[in-house]
């Protein structure tokens, strides 16, 4: 059996290097930020007698990135630019057109969630970012 020199000092010190780079995980626990209130109160949406987005919301809030590269795709590969929503009617593939239409208040809706969950997306990098109408 091997002698440990110093044994409860070293126990001691690596018990508080332990207890420090894992503080943030055990001081947070349990404490998550509320997620985001959205405003969907914009015109468009205000004079939309049916108030319905091109998906599902649930598909929305977790999928809309995937939707916007498909339609990306598509409008460039393919040159098709309409697609039918959830209704069946044919809509623009437009991240600038159909999204931003609808959802003119960028601050307030894209920001919000966005920031919430840390995510800087790229959509701006190519399209101009819209002007606020909230």
């Amino acid at each position: 059996m091997m002698k440990l020199y110093n044994g409860k000092i070293i126990l001691l010190g690596l018990a508080v290097f332990v207890g420090i780079v894992t503080f943030p995980f055990w001081f947070n626990m349990g404490k998550a930020a509320p997620a985001p209130v959205l405003k969907l109160d914009t015109p468009v949406i205000a004079k939309m007698p049916v108030k319905q987005c091109v998906r599902p919301t649930a598909f929305m809030k977790a999928g809309h990135m995937q939707l916007l590269n498909q339609w990306r795709d598509t409008v460039v590969r393919d040159n098709n630019r309409v697609a039918p929503d959830q209704a069946g009617v044919m809509r623009e593939m437009s991240l600038s057109n159909t999204c931003m239409e609808c959802h003119s208040n960028k601050t307030e809706f894209c920001d919000k969630c966005h920031n919430y969950v840390s995510v800087a997306p790229y959509c701006w990098n190519c399209h101009i970012q819209p002007k606020e109408n909230s």
